[in-house]
């Protein structure tokens, strides 16, 4: 299935009301633009002879026991990060907020900075996994966000030179910095990840376009359990038919697109030019 008749009807009728049109997305996306998801081989991580998977480094708990190590790892990461470039997907989803403006709504678990390249803003982008962009204390000594030492690059095989570690303690308190993304064993908060607003705009959402995710995390499932319940039209765009997929083929006004969003949301943007130009 790509975009049928009765797809585009549903598109039209989102418009002609006054909710959000929320894009929920996730590391298929990104995979697109040749950044691995984590979750498999790129994503384990050697610490002397024991390998550990990114549920074990990507950690509060491992930050404590092994700060240098994690930093390692999530500077290898945004390395990769910063090789890469935003796809035509991305590009799609920053066409799309022009189209839409204050009804668009971007919900990205994606970390890597590609959604701002690509064109989208901060005020219409609910990041709920956080951003590599920035780094803050690790001891919270404040809430303040500072940049990411994108001074450091690393390879995987790359030590920290003692240079390098003393720029990530916080100069207001002298811990160590941390990436500014939820891990493995934290909660979303409002604070740091907009999560109540996140459901704020869910709740309020009139068309649900989940894209890209397996949907692993408790928020997603919410955001999709919200639009469910409302029976608001949800479209699911993967290359696997993941629950999210077999969930919106539950309702008569679900679809799930197997393709890529590079393929897709190129094909979204020009229906909804076309309805708001009739």
């Amino acid at each position: 299935m790509m975009l049928t008749k009765k797809l585009q009807e549903d598109i039209k009728k989102a418009l002609n009301s006054d909710g959000h049109i929320t894009f929920l997305v996730g590391a298929g996306v990104s995979a697109e633009s040749g950044i691995p998801t984590f979750r498999g081989p790129e994503g384990y991580w050697k610490v002397g002879s024991v390998n550990y998977k990114p549920q074990e480094i990507g950690t509060f708990s491992m930050f404590l026991d092994n700060p240098t190590e994690v930093w390692k790892w999530f500077l290898f990461r945004k390395t990769v990060c910063r090789e890469a470039f935003p796809n035509k997907g991305h590009y799609a989803l920053a066409e799309l907020e022009q189209l839409l403006e204050n009804r668009f709504a971007l919900v990205s678990q994606n970390v890597d900075g590609l959604h701002i390249r690509a064109g989208n803003t901060l005020d219409r982008l609910y990041p709920i996994h956080g951003d590599l962009s920035y780094a803050r204390c690790g001891a919270e000594c404040s809430e303040e966000l500072y940049p990411f030492p994108d001074h450091i690059s690393k390879n995987r095989e790359e030590n920290l030179t003692e240079e390098e570690i003393a720029s990530l303690k916080c100069k207001k308190c002298g811990n160590y910095l941390r990436p500014h993304v939820l891990w493995f064993d934290e909660s979303y908060n409002e604070q740091f990840y907009k999560a109540q607003s996140t459901l704020d705009v869910a709740n309020n959402t009139d068309m649900l376009f989940i894209i890209g995710t397996s949907g692993a995390t408790t928020l997603p499932h919410l955001i999709l359990d919200i639009a469910f319940d409302k029976e608001v039209p949800i479209v699911v765009i993967d290359i696997n038919k993941s629950l999210f997929a077999k969930i919106a083929e539950l309702q008569s006004n679900g679809y799930f697109i197997q393709a890529k969003s590079g393929e897709v949301l190129p094909l979204i943007v020009e229906m909804i030019k076309e309805i708001q130009e009739k």
